[in-house]
C-alpha cells in the first residue's frame, strides 16, 4: 500500500470539495507543517477531534512504533496551517500533557476506540496535539 499516493489523492479530493473515497469528509482536516530538516511545507490528511475553539489531532501513525513525520515537524515549528471544510487558517500546535492529555485521550478513545488499538500496537503513548487559531 502506497500511503503517500493515498494521501495525495485524499488531499486532492479534499481540496476539490467533493467526496473523499472511503472517508468521511467532515471528520478530516489537512495539516501543513514546515519540515524540521528541510523547511519545506508538508501537508497530511488526518482525523481530528473537536475541542471547543481548538481541534485535536492524534499522532498515532496507525499504530507504528514511531510518531509520524508531521508530529516531528510541528515539534520543531509549532506554527501550522489547518484546512477544515472550506476554512483555512494558521494555528499554533501544542502537545498536550498531564491531566489535560489524559482527560482528552479518554474522550477521543470513547468516540474512536481504534486509537486504543493503535496505542497498544505502537507500544508508546500516542501524542495528542491541540491546534489553536493563531
Amino acid at each position: 500500500m502506497d500511503i503517500q499516493a493515498i494521501n495525495r489523492r485524499v488531499i486532492e479530493q479534499f481540496r476539490a470539495g467533493g467526496e473523499i473515497d472511503g472517508m468521511h469528509r467532515e471528520r478530516l482536516l489537512l495539516l501543513t507543517t514546515k519540515g524540521a530538516k528541510t523547511g519545506k511545507d508538508h501537508t497530511a490528511p488526518m482525523m481530528f477531534h473537536p475541542d471547543g475553539d481548538r481541534v485535536l489531532v492524534m499522532a498515532s501513525n496507525a499504530g507504528a512504533p514511531e510518531a509520524p513525520d508531521w508530529y516531528m515537524n510541528l515539534r520543531a515549528n509549532p506554527s501550522v496551517t489547518v484546512e477544515r471544510g472550506e476554512e483555512k487558517y494558521t494555528a499554533t500546535a501544542e502537545v498536550l500533557t498531564g491531566d489535560e492529555r489524559t482527560r482528552l485521550w479518554a474522550e477521543i478513545t470513547a468516540a474512536n476506540p481504534f486509537f486504543v488499538d493503535h496505542e497498544q500496537k505502537a507500544n508508546r503513548e500516542i501524542p495528542v496535539v491541540a491546534l489553536a487559531r493563531a
